[in-house]
């Protein structure tokens, strides 16, 4: 089946090498012929790693090593591969695991528990546990500090562009910087993280402090994205921190120093879960959903997600149809406090209900115009609270499949 016409895109960004970070790729044929496939990162000595899990009870093998691994708080090497997930694959895909960390940590230099693993693609389906350990000394030769969009390339399955994001921050007078390469189109509906992303920092952080910070910033990016509503078993995000900036450490997560890596790094994991919805199977407009008046932000946000995963509504954004009255019906459904007397949304800023019924009058021109476009925004109001959260879907056109 064709692609469908998809949405705008964000390009590639220029990343330039971030000290204590290498990486390379290689076609490794786990699942592809003709592509790369495998992506190996090498990390110096006393790097920190933080992380973020699909919390889905059948759980990758590579994220069952990683959760087991994950309280060391330090990193050597991430073996990534693309095409099979290395999911409900057994004991065979345990070997497969544990094969590729053996091997990494030989040939790098260091503990197995310092090798993360990730894989992504086809459910079922296992390989030959020589086959990813085979490439790895290769790899280690040929590793390279500014293989940026040859490792975001190595990692897509159904992809249609490789997804990548830079900020930098400052933290105590010194500027660090904060790479982000991503992947995912297809199973979003995140708990904890989404897909495969990896994030990568010159900023001194302590692993524990590290974790806080990116639980925080995947709750309000990743966890507020949804394509079809489905949470994959590999869902995995890391942050690493080389250490090799010059600021002042930093040990609290509450410290001030700490205020603007914050923000750079929500903005990273932000830009990565948008990219991963405008690339999403099935997608032709970008629908941003602001949710307000909540009982909490947890409240909110489960409202938005609700709305934005129902069958129902994402068909009525790719049909340009009125969406509130599927709105409010996944409202209902959603289990969390609500009055619908109070409800009231707005369809690209014009008002269209009020108190709980639709406004008699209202700008119908103006708001069937603002659906067909490409980018729609919808804000609902529940009348009850202070919690407010936002999420970002698409609609569901015929090229989902």
């Amino acid at each position: 089946m064709a692609r469908r016409k998809s949405l705008t895109k964000p390009s590639f960004p220029t990343m330039q090498p971030i000290c204590g970070v290498k990486l390379a790729t290689v076609a490794c044929g786990v699942a592809y012929k003709g592509r790369t496939d495998l992506m190996l990162v090498e990390l110096q000595k006393g790097t920190q790693i933080a992380g973020v899990f699909t919390r889905s009870l059948t759980a990758s093998a590579p994220v069952k090593w990683c959760r087991s691994i994950l309280s060391g708080g330090k990193a050597r090497a991430i073996v990534v591969n693309a095409g099979n997930a290395n999911a409900f694959t057994g004991r065979a895909g345990d070997e497969i695991v544990r094969a590729t960390a053996s091997r990494a940590a030989e040939v790098i230099g260091c503990r197995e528990k310092e090798v993360f693993v990730a894989s992504t693609g086809v459910i079922g389906q296992t390989f030959s546990p020589k086959l990813i350990p085979g490439k790895i000394a290769g790899l280690h030769k040929r590793a390279r500090a500014d293989r940026w969009d040859e490792a975001a390339r190595a990692i897509m399955t159904t992809d249609s562009v490789p997804k990548g994001v830079v900020r930098t921050a400052e933290i105590a007078g010194e500027t660090v910087t904060i790479n982000g390469i991503g992947k995912g189109t297809q199973m979003i509906h995140p708990d904890m993280a989404t897909t495969l992303n990896f994030l990568f920092t010159d900023a001194e952080i302590p692993a524990h402090v590290l974790q806080k910070c990116l639980s925080y910033a995947a709750d309000r990016s990743f966890n507020c994205i949804t394509v079809e509503g489905d949470t994959s078993t590999s869902d995995s995000l890391f942050l690493c921190a080389t250490g090799a900036a010059k600021h002042t450490r930093i040990t609290d997560f509450r410290d001030p120093r700490l205020k603007d890596f914050r923000r750079a790094l929500l903005e990273v994991c932000t830009g990565l879960s948008q990219a991963i919805v405008r690339d999403a199977e099935g997608g032709s407009r970008f629908v941003t959903l602001h949710v307000t008046g909540a009982a909490s932000m947890q409240a909110a946000r489960k409202i938005g997600r609700t709305i934005a995963s129902a069958t129902l509504f994402k068909v009525s954004m790719a049909e340009t149809l009125p969406p509130w009255g599927r709105m409010i019906m996944a409202v209902g459904k959603s289990g969390e406090r609500a009055d619908r007397d109070r409800l009231a949304i707005d369809v690209g800023g014009l008002p269209v209900a009020r108190e709980g019924a639709v406004i008699d009058g209202y700008d119908a021109d103006g708001v069937a115009a603002h659906l067909k476009g490409a980018e729609i925004e919808l804000s609902i109001d529940i009348g009850i609270g202070r919690g407010k959260a936002t999420v970002w879907t698409c609609d569901r056109s015929k090229g989902y499949g």
